[in-house]
């Protein structure tokens, strides 16, 4: 009996294959399926047309020691600069005050969750706070999300 060869991937690895539709590249299939039920609904938005900046950099001036990728000791970072956190939605519209992310399964040990929890707070500090903000998991959440906006626009 021949053995099977088992491939491992690093906790945390998200296996991206880019989806291109009409010069457009999308991270997946649930984004393309959204992008096309919103063109379709006739609404208007940007697809990952902003980037915010939800916490800014900083320079650390206390001990500040880090390793990087390839080397096998610490490094002093002492009054180094460290980046800011940003995030860029997958889809906004400020026509209609919605963003959307389209997240399917999130890894337990992954940073999105406390990036959103910041983005959130960077909307409400912003005078964002009455944008609808959506989560959808799969096609029936994107479609249910769809409606609600469809819904909120009828009713303005």
């Amino acid at each position: 009996m021949k053995k099977l060869k088992r491939t491992t991937r690093s906790k945390g690895a998200v296996n991206h294959r880019k989806i291109k539709v009409g010069g457009i590249e999308f991270s997946s299939a649930l984004e393309k399926y959204c992008y096309n039920q919103l063109k379709d609904a006739g609404l208007a938005f940007g697809y990952e047309s902003e980037k915010f900046e939800v916490l800014g950099s900083l320079t650390y001036n206390g001990k500040y020691y880090k390793s990087s990728p390839k080397a096998s000791s610490l490094a002093d970072k002492q009054g180094k600069k460290v980046l800011a956190v940003t995030y860029t939605p997958d889809f906004v519209s400020h026509t209609h005050k919605f963003i959307i992310e389209t997240k399917g399964y999130v890894p337990s040990q992954h940073s999105f969750p406390i990036r959103w929890k910041l983005f959130m707070h960077h909307l409400q500090l912003n005078g964002m706070g009455d944008y609808m903000l959506f989560l959808p998991k799969n096609k029936s959440q994107v479609d249910e999300t769809v409606k609600i906006i469809k819904d909120a626009i009828t009713h303005d």
